[in-house]
């Protein structure tokens, strides 16, 4: 299982969240064939096996206070690891921009899903596509603040 961590556009994105959280957090997915400018935050969780932090950047969208991400792992038949590290601790940091936010994870369900979904489709098209690739349904995250 590949460490996406040490794939190279994004290990820049993590390193640029680090030292330039603003120019991360718009992050421009032209050079990869993504649509343009995109809003991403910096999910860091700990893997379940190791305790480990482990940080991601992920397109996200808003629902009230809430952060959503969606655990498409560009529709490949298993969840992406940050999905399962969530599973089984649902506490995580984020930082959006340069706010840091302690969130506690869940999966959108019924109405909520199918709302939060659309609006993410509308901030990322290919997310129809990569639910077509797979036969898993698609986690809808919420990241609800805490503290």
């Amino acid at each position: 299982m590949p460490n996406f961590a040490e794939i190279p556009w994004i290990a820049e994105h993590i390193e640029l969240y680090k030292t330039d959280p603003e120019k991360a957090h718009h992050w421009d997915s032209t050079p990869l064939g993504g649509p343009g400018l995109l809003p991403t935050l910096l999910l860091t969780t700990r893997g379940r096996k190791s305790g480990e932090p482990r940080a991601l950047p992920l397109i996200y969208g808003t629902t009230g206070d809430s952060y959503i991400v969606i655990a498409s792992k560009g529709g490949m038949p298993d969840h992406p690891l940050w999905y399962l590290n969530l599973e089984a601790n649902p506490e995580c940091d984020l930082m959006v921009g340069a706010k840091a936010v302690r969130a506690r994870a869940r999966v959108a369900e019924g109405e909520e899903r199918e709302r939060i979904w659309e609006q993410m489709v509308q901030i990322y098209p290919p997310y129809v596509d990569y639910q077509k690739a797979t036969e898993r349904r698609i986690p809808v995250v919420v990241l609800d603040p805490i503290d």
